[in-house]
């Protein structure tokens, strides 16, 4: 796998936390040496402790980042995305792959503004990435290859799993997997308030709870069984767990959830243009 992948001179165009996060995966996994990744930033005065941190060559010149890559990873704001394509368009050929992370920005926007038949994927990555267990859901462009599809899937695979979608999907996969880690991070912590709430020591609750969380989860990856039959386990008759969901559903958590991922996909549908 390394080396299919380490042939690959990489562009990763806005080397901020998710560019940064992908530039560090794609090293750690020997899917491309330091001197073949150019990266680039926005802020000149940040270039050097950036270059410094992530070990590769960076600078401010998208083009010259581009020119010598092909593979060109567009790691930038969605509302900056036409202004970054329109900079490097001269340089891209229907040789080169095109992978955006930029949230709500679909692919035939991206592809209008690229000489025809350039292959461009689109990718949403989240933050648990930075510990290479992050998910990262790839939609392809009318111009992709099946074998470029999965170039894109094992550089992503350097930060944890991937999943290849329609793109129709790719707004509800932003504002699950993407979006969730922050979901996620509220019902972890309300465990822990819960757990000083009846008296235990904050640190011990937040342990529980962390770890509460990753074993609920890897039972799920790793059983295959369905949540809602994981669950039924745990639920033994007259016991306390189903006094505990009995308070869950009249709070009405589950449709709360339900409710944040809808409207983060309708959100997400707009990002480009706020």
């Amino acid at each position: 796998m390394a080396d299919k992948s380490a042939k690959h001179k990489l562009a990763v165009l806005g080397a901020g936390k998710m560019g940064g996060i992908l530039v560090q995966g794609f090293l750690k996994h020997k899917l491309a040496t330091a001197n073949a990744i150019w990266a680039t930033l926005s802020h000149a005065e940040k270039v050097a402790k950036r270059s410094a941190d992530l070990g590769v060559r960076l600078g401010t010149d998208n083009r010259e980042a581009v020119r010598h890559a092909d593979v060109v990873l567009v790691c930038v704001k969605p509302q900056t995305v036409g202004e970054v394509l329109d900079e490097v368009k001269q340089e891209m050929t229907p040789e080169k792959l095109v992978i955006s992370i930029a949230a709500s920005v679909p692919t035939s926007f991206i592809e209008a503004r690229l000489p025809a038949r350039v292959p461009v994927i689109r990718a949403m990555p989240n933050t648990p990435s930075i510990l290479g267990a992050g998910i990262t859901g790839l939609a392809a462009g009318q111009s992709v290859k099946p074998a470029q599809m999965e170039v894109a899937r094992r550089l992503f695979e350097t930060v944890g799993r991937t999943v290849v979608v329609d793109e129709k999907h790719m707004d509800a996969v932003t504002a699950l997997s993407a979006s969730g880690p922050a979901y996620i991070y509220i019902i972890l912590e309300s465990l822990a308030e819960a757990g000083v709430k009846v008296g235990l020591p904050r640190d011990l609750a937040t342990l529980l709870a962390a770890q509460t969380t990753l074993g609920a989860a890897r039972m799920v990856l790793e059983t295959g069984d369905h949540p809602a039959l994981l669950k039924d386990a745990v639920t033994t008759p007259a016991g306390c767990t189903i006094d505990g969901i009995m308070e869950l559903e009249e709070g009405k958590l589950r449709v709360t959830l339900i409710k944040a991922v809808v409207k983060a996909t309708q959100r997400a549908k707009e990002l480009m243009f706020a």
